[in-house]
């Protein structure tokens, strides 16, 4: 081993990564099971080849779905943190307008005051 330290969000990741397309592998065998249980005829050879293709379709199916969920996810990110970043500028803007009049306000009554 080497002594890099571990990044455990990206091992957390990974992990997720991994479970996730085993369950989804599994279902698609589950699906892949029901699908070729109407076609009686089938050899046990002939049955395990269409559920493995099956199976491996609906993994791809799902990883290309997620890849757009991620990427649509990253597109509207982008977009909220620049409206984010617009509503804080105007925020800035609108505290030191403020400030600014309540210190010209300030220095007009104490100007008025004074005799």
């Amino acid at each position: 081993m080497d002594d890099r330290p571990i990044d455990t969000g990206a091992l957390i990741n990974e992990l997720e990564g991994h479970l996730l397309v085993e369950a989804t592998l599994g279902e698609g065998r589950r699906a892949a099971g029901r699908f070729t249980r109407r076609f009686e005829w089938l050899t046990d050879s002939q049955r395990a080849e269409i559920e493995e293709g099956f199976a491996e379709q609906y993994v791809s199916l799902a990883r290309d779905s997620w890849r757009r969920t991620a990427r649509r996810a990253a597109h509207l990110r982008s977009e909220y943190e620049e409206v984010y970043r617009g509503l804080r500028r105007r925020l800035l803007a609108t505290f030191l307008c403020g400030t600014a009049v309540l210190v010209l306000a300030a220095a007009l009554v104490v100007t008025a005051v004074r005799p």
